[in-house]
């Protein structure tokens, strides 16, 4: 059966483009939805939505943009009206994917527009861009960002290739079907590489008592997106148990998650269990982007592109208190697991990030900052053991049995 595909961008630059991609998906059997964002000049072919009903759903007009001619506020009416009418359209089910094509002002507007769309919907970008930090462009969504190699400029033996690529990449997504899962509760949990042994047995053992779970990769956008699945009301409960990104918060790695880390579930009232995950480290890229202020440091190159700094003693005792203070805000049962014999593999008796004081400042600052209804568990365990493992575990479905029901 055919699908719809919106595709995104500006006729006025990128019209000749769009009319390639246009053709191509057609030829595919499927049908397009053609949404016009170029402001300045007139579109190189007729788009289904035009420019103007995406100025006024940006609450402006297009002959007031044109008029004042300020670019950074003509993105920025477009990039309002495009999620508005996009967000729209996928309401109405009119549409079963989207396309969008074009450089920073194009890649602003279009991924503006996917990250109003649900989960699951196929969305893909093609741009100048998808080889740097693309993370202000995707944010919290399953956007695919594609290179363009070269600048969505002209029809050529390169560009030919790459946009029938794309072609051949959104075809395929909107023609493919998940598979039925069976619904179950949701567990949510955070994970790091250094914590992977950990969430992978706490994973196995919930899976065993009928639960699903959702793991998160503690990036800065795993933990973002964990607390949106939270505020939105589908998890049962949550192991936080790879803390990290407060280490980057607070210190400036590369993936801090924002202030609101550790929020969501004490204002949802989801029972969790907290473990200081990984709070040894702060994470960068290579190791010469480390900034000047960090020389000294104790320094891990944990692959050629990721480089960790051993958290302080001083920054420890912040920690701590920051994570009690996260949890004393809980109206949900919520309890924490300690590790004394360390929060990574790294930091493990003898390994590179080893330093009981500073694990020490972690936990003293916890157990003094925590609520005293709050349980504090210390057990002599790295928190990769299996014994770890089988504590939270045990803890969060005693929570979850014990939750009053709705």
């Amino acid at each position: 059966m055919p699908k719809t595909i919106a595709l995104i961008g500006a006729l006025d630059t990128k019209g000749h483009e769009f009319a390639f991609v246009k053709e191509e998906i057609e030829k595919r059997g499927h049908q397009t939805l053609v949404i016009n964002t170029g402001v300045m000049d007139e579109p190189v072919f007729a788009p289904d939505i035009t420019a103007q009903t995406l100025a006024e759903a940006g609450g402006s007009t297009l002959l007031d943009l044109r008029t004042q001619a300020d670019r950074g506020k003509a993105i920025e009416i477009m990039a309002q009206g495009g999620a508005t009418v996009v967000k729209r359209l996928f309401d109405q089910g009119k549409i079963d994917g989207i396309l969008g094509m074009g450089g920073s002002a194009g890649t602003a507007v279009g991924t503006a527009a996917m990250r109003a769309l649900p989960i699951g919907l196929p969305k893909l970008m093609v741009s100048t861009l998808a080889s740097g930090d693309v993370g202000a462009y995707v944010g919290i969504t399953d956007i695919v960002m594609m290179p363009s190699v070269v600048d969505v400029a002209g029809i050529n033996r390169f560009s030919a290739r790459i946009f029938a690529n794309a072609v051949g990449a959104i075809v395929g997504m909107v023609e493919t079907t998940a598979p039925i899962i069976e619904a179950k509760p949701l567990i949510a949990a955070s994970m790091f590489g250094n914590t992977t042994k950990l969430v992978d047995r706490c994973r196995e053992l919930l899976e065993q008592q009928g639960y699903e779970v959702l793991v998160f990769h503690s990036t800065g956008t795993g933990g973002r997106m964990m607390e949106s699945l939270i505020d939105a009301g589908y998890i049962s409960g949550v192991l936080d148990v790879t803390t990290t990104e407060w280490a980057d918060e607070l210190v400036g790695g590369m993936l801090g998650a924002g202030p609101n880390r550790l929020d969501a579930a004490a204002k949802q009232g989801v029972p969790q269990v907290i473990a200081p995950g990984c709070l040894d480290m702060v994470n960068f890229w290579a190791r010469a982007t480390v900034p000047m202020q960090f020389e000294g440091r104790i320094f891990y190159e944990w692959n050629p592109n990721v480089t960790l700094m051993r958290t302080t003693v001083e920054e420890n005792a912040r920690l701590g208190q920051i994570l009690a203070e996260k949890a004393n805000q809980a109206t949900a049962p919520v309890a924490f697991f300690l590790p004394l014999q360390g929060v990574s593999v790294l930091d493990s008796p003898g390994g590179e990030f080893w330093q009981p004081e500073a694990n020490a400042a972690l936990f003293d600052a916890i157990k003094q900052n925590v609520r005293s209804d709050i349980p504090v568990y210390e057990l002599d365990n790295n928190i990769n053991d299996p014994a770890f493992a089988s504590a939270v575990v045990n803890q969060l479905l005693e929570f979850i049995t014990n939750q009053p029901k709705a």
